[in-house]
């Protein structure tokens, strides 16, 4: 059985971390799916708020699937430029600022223009600041280091830079000879990448699926509401693919599928976990099952928003997630593969 080539995911994977698209700036990169789809063949749109919606037509069209994944990324806003020509930012996302110090970052001007700087604690120089180590990383500490000749605000002002462009941070993809990917923002570009490239398989293998199968690339997940619209009234089964989370108490790991049991939205659909432990065992695939204590996927957000679905969240295991990212080829690997036969399954209901 061929499953997804887990190198060319990979390969697709890092081109993809590298295009900035922190929430409300994901133009950019959702044009770069869309181009990938186009050339499968596979008709696209998109919807108002940006995200791209994308459908392989299965036998049963009167019930269909949905799966998605998110190509929205953490980042950060220009609130203030101070008077010392440094930048004051706002999160956007779920993170810490302790998270982002000493990071490259690239500030997009609204004219399109693009400029690099590194975000900095202001009392970084142990030289100077006496609690250097100590002060507190956030809003007020923390700020942005502009590369380019600036002593003001108007120098600034004079670069097109202005309250409210936003700022992305670089990911450092790498690749490691044991099969690691470290970069950020693998939450959730490597799901986008692992269902790009199902949907690569499944047309050159022309395969037909069971059930038409809808495939939203959201754009919004990390501020709460990527996956809650544009699901059709057929939809039986909405899965989202996103990262199970790494750390003291979890079961997830860097080399299986991991199979969310709940979050801090409650428990998912059972019999849907069920089907795909289930899908897991007889084909060999490597899974955990896990609960991400303090976390909420697209699929939890279309629950919430009123949808009738069954839902489900499954995903790659990420390690320190909304920081500094790893996981492995192994990880990569199972996902696809638990992907490429749930798709291919009959539903629960």
């Amino acid at each position: 059985m061929a499953y997804p080539n887990t190198k060319e995911t990979i390969n697709l994977l890092k081109e993809i971390v590298s295009i900035p698209s922190p929430s409300g700036n994901t133009n950019e990169v959702i044009t770069y799916v869309e181009k990938f789809l186009n050339e499968l063949n596979v008709e696209t749109k998109r919807n108002r708020k940006g995200g791209l919606i994308a459908a392989l037509p299965g036998k049963d069209q009167n019930r269909h699937r949905m799966l998605t994944a998110h190509v929205d990324t953490l980042g950060a806003i220009v609130k203030e430029i101070k008077p010392s020509g440094r930048l004051k930012i706002d999160l956007i996302g779920g993170f810490k600022y302790n998270s982002i110090e000493g990071e490259y970052c690239e500030i997009e001007t609204s004219s399109g223009n693009k400029l690099t700087g590194t975000i900095l604690m202001h009392q970084t120089s142990v030289h100077v600041y006496k609690d250097a180590g100590k002060a507190e990383r956030n809003q007020e500490n923390m700020e942005v280091r502009i590369d380019e000749k600036v002593h003001n605000a108007e120098d600034v002002r004079a670069l097109g830079i202005e309250v409210g462009d936003f700022v992305s941070f670089d990911p450092r993809v790498q690749t490691t000879p044991a099969g690691f990917i470290k970069s950020r923002h693998l939450d959730d570009k490597a799901s986008v990448a692992i269902l790009l490239q199902l949907i690569k398989q499944l047309k050159s293998e022309n395969i037909e699926l069971p059930y038409t199968t809808h495939f939203l690339i959201s754009n919004n997940e990390e501020i709460g509401y990527g996956g809650n619209s544009n699901i059709t009234p057929e939809t039986v089964e909405y899965l989202a693919v996103d990262m199970g989370a790494m750390g003291d108490g979890q079961s997830t790991d860097e080399y299986t599928v991991s199979i969310c049991v709940k979050d801090a939205s409650g428990p998912y659909h059972y019999e849907l976990r069920k089907r795909l432990v289930q899908l897991a065992r007889e084909n060999g695939i490597g899974y955990k099952l896990d609960i991400y204590p303090f976390y909420g996927s697209d699929a939890s957000a279309a629950i919430r928003a009123g949808h009738d679905i069954v839902h489900g969240l499954i995903g790659p295991g990420i390690d320190s997630s909304h920081a500094f990212e790893r996981t492995h080829e192994d990880s990569i690997e199972n996902t696809a593969k638990l992907l490429y036969h749930y798709v291919q399954s009959e539903m629960v209901l």
